[in-house]
């Protein structure tokens, strides 16, 4: 297996060259370096928003997750991508055009404009860079565990982490957003043949879909109901949940960016609906996988489990196509995001163009080495942040959206409530401060109070325009 790896992953990367070379940058700025040039058709834009979604931990953590819980993660998530791909197309299209007029160049620059206060703009980029960051290492500490677990004798996992930060740093230095947007789309192809591939390897074990439950049902009938055998989908959880899946396209700069960018609004259409057959397609043998471990593996590691569904219990060419999928997965996605951070610093900076961009250069070398330095020596807390690190961007959704729906002057109400929920919410994580008051998760709290926030800011607005209707 270690040959054929050796080969497909000369090929991923000698494709990886190609795409660069083709869309390297000489005079870089903003429009062309940052944003791709700003004129994305649909078939590049539903791929690269994939695979920006869909990173490693899709591979690995969901069948696990399945596994562990059932398949009651199939009706939220179904759900959730369904409301999600709808608030992409009403609210995106609203999003798009707005940056558009005020020269975007990063969500959290967009914020600072929108609120006319710098304070909206750290608000927005601080807790992309808290959230983004830890789970940037976490992935690619978890890809380079599983590639020193394949290989013991090649490199260590720190050397593992170094090769996949160096890749990913310098095509990304190189070609910029238009580069990492084709390898998302060479990514995003390669993770969809992978996954099927293995997924039909697991149905075609049990002999049919059908069979397949049966079996499940005779280890533990839980796995099939809601709320699951270790009751994970409470009312609350599921609701969370939704919240963090559908606020995605405005929250996570990488996504965001690339909403702004389409060349249309036909374009952003087709690529919100494709994206979420995309998410379904992808998500879909991911089940297949943890229930095959459910029946095979129900008492394994999730390291041993996914060593077997996906390395010992396939065909050494399947394996090792996996795991360079695996890498190409944990690449475009933690590329992207560290690409992302540093358009949003860029967003923040009020100087030359020319100097912004290679100051922009330098941070995103910076947060690449962070994101190597915290893959080394993750700790529990980082695993913690980077699991709820969609819940945690998420609590600057009411903000965003606010900033997105109006056309009026704003207060600095949602900042400064944003900031206080983003705090309270890491503390709680944290142990600090509690995750519940009485009844309810923390997290559920904080959407809350912020959607209060946010009604009494709508409020103001409306009394204001009121008021000067009045008096003219």
């Amino acid at each position: 297996m270690l040959t054929k790896f050796i080969i497909a992953g000369t090929v991923y990367l000698a494709i990886l060259i190609f795409l660069v070379r083709i869309t390297r940058v000489k005079e870089k700025t903003t429009s062309n370096y940052l944003l791709g040039g700003g004129n994305v058709g649909f078939v590049i834009g539903l791929f690269t928003t994939a695979a920006t979604l869909f990173s490693a931990f899709t591979v690995i953590g969901m069948p696990d997750f399945f596994r562990t819980h059932g398949i009651g993660a199939w009706i939220f998530l179904a759900v959730s991508d369904a409301m999600m791909v709808y608030g992409l197309i009403r609210v995106g299209e609203l999003l798009r055009r707005k940056a558009r007029k005020l020269d975007f160049k990063g969500m959290s620059g967009l914020m600072a404009t929108t609120y006319e206060t710098k304070l909206a703009g750290y608000v927005a980029f601080g807790g992309a860079v808290v959230f983004l960051i830890p789970y940037i290492a976490v992935q690619i500490s978890g890809i380079s565990i599983f590639l020193n677990a394949a290989f013991p004798e090649a490199i260590p996992v720190w050397g593992w982490s170094l090769l996949i930060v160096a890749i990913m740093i310098l095509y990304s230095e190189t070609g910029g957003l238009r580069a990492i947007m084709y390898n998302d789309t060479l990514q995003g192809i390669l993770l969809f043949i992978m996954i099927w591939i293995v997924g039909w390897n697991c149905i075609e074990h049990f002999g049919s879909v059908e069979s397949m439950f049966k079996k499940v049902e005779t280890v533990n009938k839980e796995l099939l109901s809601v709320p699951g055998p270790k009751g994970l989908f409470s009312p609350q959880f599921l609701l969370v949940s939704a919240i963090a899946i559908i606020c995605l396209p405005f929250t996570q700069p990488q996504i965001s960016t690339r909403v702004v960018i389409m060349r249309s609004s036909s374009a952003l259409r087709k690529m919100a609906i494709g994206l979420g057959v995309v998410a379904i397609l992808i998500i879909l043998p991911t089940m297949f996988m943890g229930m095959y471990g459910a029946v095979l593996y129900p008492d394994a590691s999730t390291q041993d489990f996914i060593g077997h569904v996906l390395l010992h219990d396939q065909a050494s060419s399947i394996a090792a196509l996996g795991l360079v999928g695996l890498i190409a997965a944990a690449i475009s996605t933690s590329d992207s995001q560290i690409f992302a951070l540093g358009s949003e610093l860029r967003s923040l900076l009020s100087i030359d163009d020319k100097k912004a961009v290679s100051i922009t250069r330098v941070f995103i070398f910076v947060f690449g080495i962070l994101a190597l330095i915290f893959s080394i020596v993750s700790t529990e807390h980082l695993v913690l942040l980077a699991r709820t690190s969609f819940t945690g961007t998420a609590m600057m959704a009411p903000m965003i959206l606010v900033g997105i729906l109006s056309s009026k002057k704003l207060t600095k109400l949602m900042p400064i409530v944003t900031l206080s929920a983003l705090l309270i919410f890491i503390l709680a994580k944290l142990g600090v401060l509690p995750t519940k008051i009485g009844m309810l998760q923390i997290e559920l709290v904080l959407f809350i109070s912020l959607a209060i926030a946010a009604i009494i800011e709508v409020k103001l607005l409306r009394s204001t325009k009121t008021s000067v209707e009045s008096n003219s």
